[in-house]
């Protein structure tokens, strides 16, 4: 499964159910750039047990201001809408497998 564009205005509805990964990230960061082929990959592993979207900061302020997002890339982790992780820099996808299974 391929890793979702999401928006302020999607980002209630993509991440309500199930357990989801969102990449809060932006196209001039470094590390974001590095994070990103690594949560594509766990979306290939994961697919079927988490639901993977992305978020760009810059055109999606709301969210990443309401969820007190203020370093890039943050990962933000939810179960049936509530947050139960946050992950504020780049991860390895072996650290971000073994996040993530605790919650599957």
């Amino acid at each position: 499964m391929a890793v979702l564009e999401t928006t302020d205005a999607t980002f209630v509805s993509d991440t309500a159910n199930g357990v989801t990964l969102t990449d809060f990230w932006a196209t001039w960061c470094g590390p974001c750039r590095m994070q990103s082929p690594v949560v594509e990959a766990l979306a290939e592993d994961l697919d079927g047990k988490v639901k993977f979207n992305k978020l760009d900061v810059d055109d999606n302020p709301k969210t990443a201001q309401e969820f007190g997002i203020m370093s890039i890339p943050t990962l933000l982790v939810k179960k049936d809408g509530i947050v139960v992780d946050t992950i504020v820099g780049y991860h390895s996808k072996e650290q971000l497998n073994k996040i993530l299974n605790q919650y599957i």
